[in-house]
């Protein structure tokens, strides 16, 4: 296979990208030159190479998690750095924005998390599914039989609402058992959604007024919130809730019927399920130090799915010197399982006010592993001065740009 080039479009010729620092320097496409920076010896590159304007994202993206990246980050490298019927990865999933993103492209998708409900969000999304079959298993559904077993969830739902949950988790016990790897894809569906509407701000989730599905707030947190608005929360229709939601994943079509998929639960840096040499790129990002509390967001969820939060060893590296070790044995890992010439898009953020870099962390990490260190992109976007990539503040707040470590397997 061709060598392919990051900052060729995906219908030019492809170019050897050798001398790196000239193909970023010529890049055009979205209207501004590509700035470059060597900082202690690491090359940066700097453009608006993507934005949410640029295209919009496929529908079936439109899964919240805490901390995802936007789909045309896994989409701009997909298109450059593979080609269709190859392995795309990601060893931290997540929602499952890059897996999914390599099978509407047709790649073969491949995903990993240590939580298991990265698989929840991301496999019913990887098989052909229609709102037809979806709207006439809910038509059959018979959620009158639920019974209230956790008064503190009257916090978030009106009775009948959860009992209507209680009998719809009873019916995905049956349906679609966690154990089983390839359950009944419509039940699997089913699943999914409701995951997604279990809190939120509208009559388009389950519960009364909350907190986005991402980052459920606590049961004292939300009687607070029901007590500040003096409001209770509302009976919710939970079949029609589920039915607009799968046709608004489902405007723009599902993936293509004939993409193959693997998803794995466990750790990053130890995937045995994935055959060395079989991989031809990696697009991640991986938790940021100790900043996102991934089982405390998402304890709702893991209640709604039967998943026990205390059994999901996710891992907080407080210190630099704990993430950087835990990013060299991710990489080690991302080396064996990927053919020489592959390439890892390793994004990370912007931490403590920009007060640490981890792009330099994942740079000295990579260190002694077979990997060419190609460089830094980082994705400013319109509205953030270039200075802000160094932490130098234009009046802005949170993370306007994305930063990615670019290797390619020796």
């Amino acid at each position: 296979m061709n060598q392919l080039s990051l900052f060729d479009t995906p219908a030019a010729a492809p170019v050897a990208p050798d001398d790196f620092m000239g193909a970023v320097v010529g890049f055009r496409e979205f209207g501004k030159d590509t700035q470059t920076e060597t900082l202690d010896g690491i090359p940066y590159f700097i453009n608006e190479f993507w934005t949410a304007g640029q295209r919009q994202a496929h529908s079936i993206h439109e899964v919240s998690y805490r901390a995802c990246f936007k789909a045309q980050l896994p989409e701009f490298f997909i298109s450059r750095l593979s080609a269709p019927g190859e392995t795309v990865h990601d060893p931290f999933m997540g929602r499952g924005t890059t897996p999914v993103q390599a099978a509407l492209m047709g790649r073969v998708a491949s995903g990993n998390d240590i939580n298991p409900l990265s698989v929840l969000l991301t496999r019913p999304r990887l098989q052909p599914i229609n709102t037809g079959d979806v709207s006439r298993r809910l038509a059959a559904l018979d959620l009158s039989g639920g019974e209230v077993r956790r008064d503190d969830l009257l916090a978030f739902y009106h009775p009948d609402t959860l009992k209507g949950l209680e009998a719809l988790r009873d019916w995905l016990s049956v349906s679609a058992p966690l154990d089983d790897m390839t359950p009944d894809p419509v039940a699997d569906w089913i699943r999914m959604v409701s995951i997604n509407r279990l809190s939120g701000h509208s009559p388009g989730f389950f519960s009364g007024r909350s907190m986005p599905p991402n980052q459920a707030v606590s049961v004292a947190a939300q009687v607070k919130i029901n007590e500040k608005l003096g409001v209770s929360p509302p009976p919710r229709d939970i079949r029609s809730i589920i039915a607009k939601k799968t046709k608004t994943l489902l405007k723009d079509g599902p993936v293509p019927a004939s993409v193959g998929w693997s998803l794995h639960t466990g750790n990053a840096w130890d995937t045995p399920g994935l055959p060395s040499g079989s991989v031809s790129l990696v697009i991640t990002s991986p938790p940021f130090l100790d900043i996102v509390q991934y089982a405390q967001d998402n304890w709702l969820r893991c209640w709604f799915a039967g998943i026990d939060t205390q059994s999901v060893k996710i891992a907080h590296h407080r210190t630099e010197d704990a993430w950087g070790a835990m990013v060299h044995e991710v990489l080690k890992e991302q080396a064996r399982i990927l053919r020489p010439g592959g390439h890892v898009a390793f994004e990370v953020g912007e931490v403590r006010n920009g007060k640490v870099l981890l792009e330099r962390l994942v740079w000295s990490a990579a260190e002694g592993l077979p990997f060419e260190r190609l460089g830094v992109m980082i994705n400013d976007q319109a509205f953030t001065k270039t200075a802000n990539c160094w932490g130098v503040s234009n009046g802005s707040k949170g993370t306007n740009t994305n930063r990615i470590v670019v290797l390619r397997r020796n």
